[in-house]
């Protein structure tokens, strides 16, 4: 009779066992498979769903149609309450995402249940260091039966997809660096293709390719050439190398990291990346006497087998304004001259949108995407920008359009095959340049060189006087072929990453929580659902027993996401809640109402006079625009992330200076600035902070 009742229990076990999705399933995913993504339009394979990075889905149960109808299925909050920007793969019914502090996550697509998920302990004090933009992760890649991941402080994790437990660990920089990774891993041929950030820290910039069974380093291409008093690594930079002067690049690396976009394609057997900035940005400090700076702010091509390079195109000889080339790359076919083409397209932060041949990098096309000034046109026989003769700043200063933040920075853009529409999360904001000759490196910091701060907008424009330029954000609509805008939404908010469909749709979310649906051939909006946070990162669509899913990351953070602004002053005051949302049609599933923080000002008595000293206030809030706003909110209120210090505990106060310049809550994510600081400077940004609380009591 026992031996029945455990047959039966047996029995049971295996039935549930059978109707839960399996993430041992995912031992299948290979090269082949991913080539073939088109007949398996229900999974979400790799980053860009296929390797041309399209981020567009057949599926079109959800259309243009039938949109009024999608309603939430699911939400899973995630603990966490730092930035989300990942996009997640979906295999065989199971979710994999990197959230805050590169946590990873195993998630069932139907019905939201955790699966199991992995904290990798990324070290809070590395990121503190040395990490620009937030504790985020664009996301995991899922290979033969693995998860693989990358961490802020520098490995490489190869996880068990189906348990989640730990296969192997590998360092992939060097621990005296200030590097980072912030980038989805990219598997090719069962090699794990990987880069890094950190240039504006000082480091040297390369990309990497470990085994996926063992994570081995099997090759490693570097994108700026190394000690010029010593030969270099390969013929290719021994090239690179003639085009940098002087000596002060290699003192802080060069910068050049590979930071974010990657594509491949199988036919040509090319593996391509984007290249960012240069360290400090100003090509006069970093390489007095000119030159190009290859391969600052380039799209490479190389051999994914081995990493040879087999041709490169510089988006922004001499690069000195930040103006990366790490943005989504797309792979399609357009009809030049009458004849099909097999072309990658960019959108990079110049504000050029760029149509290179991918067999020979070739320059068929670049035009503005964007209102900008600081070059013309692009010149189709040289392949260079046309720059005007007043934006290569100097100690006079600049407001040049796009800024720092580009006319298009990490949030993806997606292209529609359909429509042969792509979808760019564009902006047209100005950023205020200079540089001073007394400019030297500072360890742990961000060298970029320029004043820092908020931006001086009284300054002059490149050709010397006012000019109208439209600024702003907007989700636009840019046809390759004809070089031309077809459509575009204007936004009161920070744009989030685009999905195009099937069903003649294009899913965006912005920095006020707006999550949308356009309608792909028009941009008329006709669906969208307040998500109650940020979302920034790309949604991807997935299907499970015949039901189509659209699924996003929705978490405030990351970037300009943490300095306030029109973001800050909606999110300020409220709980930030990480979540992972999946809609369907007919999903009836409402989020929580958002949670109050509990605040109270609280001026210690013995330092009211300090906010009282209209000196030292305006000492402070120019040490505080310098070193504090990114984090801490323009104006002192913060974006709703990290602590908004008017109301910080008298304890905070008291012990204002052991927090600041020793370093005392490293461990929680808050550097020492004993570097950069005086105990004067850190005490006069206490006055000013004290000065902006008094004003809410």
């Amino acid at each position: 009779m026992k031996s029945v009742f455990i047959l039966c229990i047996s029995i049971l076990l295996s039935v549930l066992t059978a109707c839960e999705p399996r993430p041992v399933d995912v031992a299948a995913i290979s090269t082949q498979r991913v080539i073939n993504a088109d007949s398996e339009s229900q999974n979400w394979l790799v980053h860009g769903r296929t390797y041309d990075e399209q981020r567009f889905s057949l599926l079109d149960d959800i259309n243009d149609s039938t949109i009024k109808q999608l309603g939430l299925a699911w939400y899973l909050d995630l603990g966490t309450d730092r930035g989300l920007e990942g996009t997640p793969i979906v295999v065989d019914g199971v979710i994999y995402i990197s959230g805050s502090w590169n946590i990873i996550y195993a998630i069932n697509a139907q019905t939201g249940d955790l699966i199991w998920h992995f904290d990798p302990q990324t070290s809070r004090s590395w990121v503190a260091a040395h990490s620009c933009c937030d504790a985020v992760s664009r996301g995991v890649a899922v290979w033969d039966g693995k998860v693989l991941a990358a961490t802020l402080d520098g490995r490489l994790l190869a996880l068990d997809a189906h348990t989640g437990e730990q296969l192997w660990s590998t360092l992939t920089i060097d621990r005296k660096k200030p590097y980072t990774i912030t980038g989805a891993p990219r598997v090719i041929k069962g090699k794990v293709i990987i880069g890094n950030s950190g240039a504006d820290y000082g480091v040297r910039g390369y990309i990497s390719a470990y085994d996926a069974n063992t994570g081995e380093l099997d090759w490693r291409f570097y994108t700026v050439p190394g000690d010029p008093a010593q030969p270099q690594e390969n013929a290719v930079l021994e090239m690179a190398a003639k085009t940098w002067h002087g000596e002060e690049w290699y003192k802080t690396g060069g910068g050049g990291t590979a930071w974010n976009a990657m594509a491949f394609d199988p036919e040509l057997n090319l593996l391509y990346f984007g290249v960012g900035n240069g360290t400090p940005w100003s090509r006069e400090l970093r390489s007095p006497g000119g030159g190009d700076n290859l391969f600052l702010s380039s799209i490479i091509a190389v051999n994914p087998d081995n990493g040879e390079y087999v041709w490169h195109y510089q988006t922004t000889p001499g690069e000195s304004w930040n103006f990366s080339a790490v943005e989504s790359m797309v792979l399609t076919e357009l009809m030049i001259d009458e004849q099909p083409r097999k072309v990658l397209i960019q959108a990079p932060k110049n504000g050029f949108f760029y149509v290179l041949d991918r067999a020979t990098g070739e320059l068929l096309s670049a035009e503005k995407y964007i209102d900008q000034n600081w070059a013309s046109h692009v010149d189709l026989e040289t392949g260079r920008p046309v720059e005007y003769p007043f934006a290569r700043y100097k100690e006079q200063g600049r407001l040049v359009v796009p800024g720092p933040s580009g006319g298009h920075s990490w949030h993806p853009m997606s292209y529609s095959p359909l429509t042969k529409l792509a979808y760019i999360p564009a902006l047209s904001v100005p950023g205020y340049y200079n540089h001073h000759d007394s400019y030297s490196y500072k360890p742990g910091f961000q060298n970029t060189g320029i004043e820092e701060g908020v931006a001086n907008y009284r300054a002059l424009n490149p050709q010397g006087k006012r000019q109208k330029l439209h600024f702003g954000v907007r989700l636009l609509a840019w046809d390759p072929q004809t070089q031309t805008e077809r459509w575009r939404v204007e936004h009161a908010d920070l744009g989030g990453g685009t999905l195009a469909t099937a069903g003649n749709l294009v899913f965006q979310g912005l920095g006020s929580g707006e999550f949308s649906a356009y309608a792909a051939d028009s941009g008329n909006k006709l669906w969208s659902f307040e998500a109650g946070t940020t979302i920034m990162a790309g949604p991807v669509s997935y299907a499970v027993a015949d039901e189509q899913y659209i699924l996003v990351l929705a978490g405030r953070g990351g970037g300009s996401g943490l300095v306030g602004g029109p973001t800050g002053k909606r999110w300020n005051g409220l709980v930030n809640e990480n979540r992972i949302l999946a809609f369907k049609l007919g999903g009836t599933v409402a989020i929580p109402a958002a949670r109050q923080l509990q605040r109270v000002v609280n001026i210690p008595e013995e330092l009211l006079l300090e906010s009282e000293d209209k000196e030292l206030v305006g000492q402070g809030k120019k040490a505080y625009e310098q070193y504090c706003y990114m984090c801490h909110g323009l104006g002192v209120t913060s974006g709703g992330v990290i602590a908004d210090l008017r109301y910080a505990s008298p304890k905070t106060f008291s012990q204002w200076q052991a927090i600041v310049i020793a370093g005392s809550r490293a461990d929680r994510g808050m550097r020492s600035f004993a570097e950069v600081l005086s105990v004067d400077d850190s005490l006069a940004i206490r006055a000013y902070v004290l000065e902006r609380a008094s004003r809410l009591r």
